[in-house]
């Protein structure tokens, strides 16, 4: 695998046709200087020792080793064999709610914005586990696979708003089911796997116990998360309440009870999350008390620098442009590879 570890330092390169610019302009100026005094082929004749070859060769050495040297600071680098590293870990499977009901500002600046933080330090934390993401509203979404990777797990975590699901509404069945069928094949036999539902537990739509059931017979554990207030906040969209058909303000209640049944079917454990805490610290401490299976991870074990190769030779190309004269040396004439030769004729 090739790569530039630096590759900011590649826009030196633009500069490469901007000193060609330049060079042109400078060519045509002198040209014209020498018109003043006469034509401009006679004048060479009359000062032998100036080389316009000689010159535009330093300057395509220069230029070469330039861009030589752009190349180098971008450092290019070859990746070496590949290498399959072990690890003792479990899979996580985050399932957070991304309905308008997490829009409630009853936690600052609301339930999701709340979530979304908490998940991006939790991240912070992990080392061998792996971790996924599941979005849902009325439809579920796998917003993130099962990965190890913890850099982009926080990049999607942080992308995370309501309008990634089209159909609005609270599926919480439909989630823990689209959950169960994302966990990679590694740990089906350790069953080292368990979902963490972030919800405020209002669901209309399915049977999200039956869906416990089923992970429960599956060896999966589900860790519920309730965010919210028993006595609810109304949702704000856009700077205006949300109202119902009677013209009355919705207010978003935390349902504690289906959570609490969901999490005591999987034998997990339920948390409500606080204006201190989300519970995801509590949650991971309990997870990581399982028993945790050997996870797989392919990863490159190193990179092999390349820039002192292109280092060397821009040096080496620098050091040729500086001993290339712009005037042909007297004590080098017959070595001249500038000048006609023998035997040529000029017409």
């Amino acid at each position: 695998m090739f790569r530039f570890a630096d590759p900011h330092f590649l826009w030196l390169l633009t500069a490469v046709p901007l000193f060609a610019a330049l060079f042109g302009l400078a060519a045509r100026n002198r040209r014209r200087r020498l018109a003043r005094f006469g034509c401009v082929r006679t004048l060479g004749e009359l000062m032998p020792e100036v080389s316009a070859g000689r010159i535009l060769l330093k300057f395509i050495v220069f230029c070469t080793a330039f861009a030589l040297l752009a190349l180098a600071a971008a450092r290019p680098q070859f990746g070496s064999k590949l290498r399959e590293e072990k690890s003792q870990g479990v899979e996580m499977m985050f399932v957070v709610d991304i309905s308008n009901s997490m829009l409630a500002e009853d936690f600052e600046p609301n339930r999701l914005e709340r979530t979304k933080y908490a998940i991006d330090k939790l991240f912070d934390g992990l080392r061998q586990d792996r971790v996924g993401l599941v979005v849902f509203a009325g439809e579920p979404k796998v917003q993130l696979p099962i990965t190890s990777d913890y850099r982009m797990a926080k990049a999607f975590a942080r992308r995370i708003d309501p309008s990634l699901v089209a159909v609005q509404g609270t599926a919480v069945g439909k989630a823990l089911e689209q959950a169960l069928l994302a966990f990679s094949s590694e740990t089906e036999a350790s069953r080292s796997r368990v979902v963490v539902l972030i919800t405020d537990g209002e669901n209309h739509e399915d049977d999200a116990i039956a869906v416990a059931e089923r992970a429960a017979a599956q060896g999966i554990r589900i860790y519920t998360i309730g965010i919210g207030t028993p006595e609810g906040a109304p949702i704000r969209i856009d700077g205006d309440f949300i109202k119902d058909d009677k013209g009355d303000m919705v207010v978003s209640k935390l349902n504690e009870e289906m959570l609490s049944r969901i999490a005591g079917i999987t034998e997990g454990a339920y948390v409500r999350a606080t204006k201190q805490s989300i519970g995801l610290d509590e949650i991971v401490g309990s997870i990581n008390r399982l028993e945790q299976s050997e996870l797989a991870a392919v990863r490159f074990e190193e990179y092999n620098e390349q820039y002192q190769y292109l280092l060397a030779a821009a040096l080496l190309l620098l050091v040729v442009e500086l001993l290339l004269l712009d005037r042909r040396n007297p004590l080098l004439a017959r070595f001249n590879i500038f000048a006609p030769q023998s035997g040529t004729r000029k017409s």
